[in-house]
């Protein structure tokens, strides 16, 4: 490539080449001092001082640096001018190949609109793509590395969190100073901080990594159902992988409202509190799979990290796979190929839809990438057997260590080690578009619990039903039954275990007089949603006992988005004989989980509850055009459909468009 072009011509060639800069430029290290940070963001800037080395001879570098609102620059250590179009810091300067430059800036950013959120108590940051430029002058490129030492400054009372070890802390009279130091490399995407109110466990692994894990103060008893079997599967994954971890600790830290279940940035984890669960909510919705594959991602994708969408399995098919791993090592063979097999339906209805593409097309689905991607890896370890498989692995992790990788270093190390030529394999599973079912059938069958569930149909063998609950056969298969034949369900079916109990809750809504006793025991059970099914469940289909029902589990609140809670109000409004006296403040308590301030989960959930009871108001619907744009997408798409579907209702229709005008 030539060089860039003189000023004139600059603003129009540079768009051409923002992809291409790593020909030129490598930047080797950064430090960054945050030292103007506030609650709200309004106020949001600091220094930071980045080592590069130029590769070829070049007159302009730049980094990435979205709508900062005042930005200086110093090349090593002397003033220089450049040029800022919004989203670029544009640096001029005969900049000699084989030379080190040292390059500052100093920058301020007010109200970033991406990347970095304030909420209430809490800042937290989600930098996956192209988007750490919007509060960190960085560079949105996968493929350029750079090692991050990160140091905080803010308001004394918070823990301050970000990637790498934390090796200086120094208390102010008003505010502390977190220095954080990184020494590995990593792209920028994965550079991340947390702010808010936290106590901490830690754990060492069989190998000396801390492992920390942050939490609530008020969650102290969630602590170990949050981050049970962490510490276990880190070092199997570290024995299984046959790398060692690549950083200094691992962190993980739950945030409020976050974008996605979870994100592996390098060393610091972050998730979603939703999975912040006590012990009876691990039993219907727990952290470990998420936990597993943020945790694996440390090796695939942050250690190694695939260069363009192309090849993005290398990141989430490995993770998914590697975390299928450790959750088989944890409960078993039996989970493991229940798990693939739920990938498997979910791989087949995408395919049913005429949705499925290739596993290196960079359009494709999450569903590919993670649950196309793990089977595939599951099928080539079949294929080429365990040990080359882990050889090959080792071997790849080793050549690529903080580097990028494409689909074809994996594979030519699998070759290697196996000695087969993987050109099937690869025209199979990684090109084609088609789902190979009779691959993944034939895989299955090799475990005889997956082979009993096939075998176990009632809507084939209907003489058998009547003793497959009483029998010795898995819990899946009984509840398999259980959803083929609800209406067939026995007394006897109730002694079974809780994932038992919970389908028969799940698929049993018609409840027959002489299953009332054993039905209504549901709602001892140790899961919320066997509770949530059952209360609505025995409250319509016994209305004499309604009160008793609702007595029973008035003080249960279940998921972090009141799943129990939030049907006992409904069913109370709806309950006209119970407490009539308190159904303004019952509406008020639905009204007030709508509200800015509550979880966004438990917002959609009370807004759900609103719309089924047509108990929609100014307060509620103001906070629905609010929720418009909420920085969850999720919840803003959601928001937006329930407000066009409310203004088909005439009555509704008036009060939006008079509270849009305010």
């Amino acid at each position: 490539m030539k060089q860039l072009c003189l000023l004139i011509c600059f603003s129009f060639f540079f768009g051409n080449v923002t992809a291409q800069q790593t020909e030129y430029v490598d930047f080797k290290t950064v430090k960054v001092n945050l030292y103007s940070v506030n609650h709200d963001l309004d106020e949001f800037g600091g220094e930071a001082n980045y080592k590069f080395e130029i590769l070829k001879d070049v007159d302009s570098i730049y980094l990435d640096a979205k709508n900062f609102h005042q930005h200086a620059i110093a090349l090593d250590g002397k003033t220089q001018l450049h040029d800022y179009d919004g989203e670029h810091i544009i640096v001029k300067n005969k900049f000699k190949a084989n030379t080190i430059y040292d390059l500052k800036i100093n920058w301020v950013a007010h109200k970033p609109k991406k990347a970095i959120y304030a909420l209430g108590d809490q800042i937290w940051t989600q930098g996956q793509g192209k988007y750490t430029s919007h509060w960190l002058p960085s560079i949105d490129d996968v493929n350029d590395k750079v090692e991050f030492d990160i140091s905080i400054t803010f308001e004394n009372g918070y823990a301050v969190l970000a990637n790498g070890m934390l090796v200086e802390k120094v208390v102010g009279d008003v505010s502390t100073k977190w220095q954080y130091n990184m020494k590995k490399p990593m792209p920028s995407y994965l550079v991340a901080l947390v702010i808010g109110k936290y106590d901490k466990k830690t754990e060492t692994s069989k190998s000396g990594v801390p492992l920390e894990y942050y939490y609530y103060p008020e969650d102290s008893q969630k602590v170990e159902p949050t981050y049970r079997y962490t510490k276990q599967m880190f070092d199997f994954l570290e024995e299984e992988i046959g790398f060692p971890y690549p950083w200094q600790n691992y962190k993980q830290v739950p945030v409020k409202d976050f974008l996605y279940s979870g994100m592996e940035n390098t060393s610091l984890t972050i998730f979603s509190d939703s999975f912040v669960v006590d012990s009876t909510a691990y039993n219907d919705k727990n952290y470990i799979t998420v936990n597993a594959h943020e945790l694996a991602h440390q090796w695939f994708g942050d250690l190694v990290t695939a260069t363009s969408g192309e090849h993005h399995w290398l990141q989430e098919g490995f993770a998914t796979y590697y975390a299928l791993l450790a959750e088989r090592d944890v409960f078993g063979d039996n989970h493991y190929y229940w798990q693939l097999f739920e990938n498997a339906q979910e791989l087949i209805a995408q395919e049913t839809a005429g949705q499925s593409t290739s596993l290196l097309n960079p359009k494709s689905s999450s569903t590919t990438f993670y649950k196309k991607g793990a089977w595939a890896l599951h099928v080539l370890r079949e294929q080429v057997g365990d040990v080359a498989f882990k050889t090959a692995v080792k071997a790849y992790l080793e050549k690529h260590q903080f580097a990028n990788v494409e689909t074809n270093d994996f594979i030519s190390e699998v070759e290697a080690t196996s000695g087969q030529d993987l050109t099937g394999f690869v025209n199979e599973w990684l090109l084609e578009s088609k789902l190979p079912e009779d691959a993944m059938v034939k895989s299955l069958k090799q475990s005889s619990f997956m082979q009993e569930y096939f075998m176990v149909d009632c809507e084939a063998y209907t003489s058998k039903c009547k003793d497959y609950l009483s029998s010795y056969i898995s819990d899946k298969a009984k509840v398999k039954v259980i959803n083929q034949i609800p209406d067939k369900i026995e007394v006897s079916a109730f002694q079974n275990n809780l994932e038992v109990r919970q389908a028969i809750a799940k698929y049993v809504g018609e409840i027959p007089i002489e299953l009332k006793l054993a039905y209504e025991s549901l709602l001892d059970d140790k899961s919320y949603a066997t509770i949530e099914a059952a209360l609505y469940n025995l409250w319509a289909n016994f209305p004499e006992d309604r009160i008793k029902y609702l007595q029973k589990t008035k003080d249960i609140v279940g998921f972090n988005d009141y799943n129990v809670r939030l049907l006992w109000l409904a069913l109370h409004l709806n309950t006209v004989e119970y407490q009539p006296e308190k159904k303004q403040d019952v509406l008020d308590e639905l009204i007030s989980y709508s509200l800015p301030g509550q979880h966004f989960e438990l917002r959609l959930n009370a807004f759900n509850y609103l719309k089924l009871l047509g108990g929609f108001e100014r307060k509620s619907i103001t906070s629905l055009l609010e929720a418009r744009k909420h920085h969850n997408w999720r919840f803003s798409k959601y928001a937006k459909n329930l407000l066009a579907e409310l203004e088909t209702n005439d009555n509704y229709k008036s009060l939006i468009n008079t509270l849009k005008k305010n």
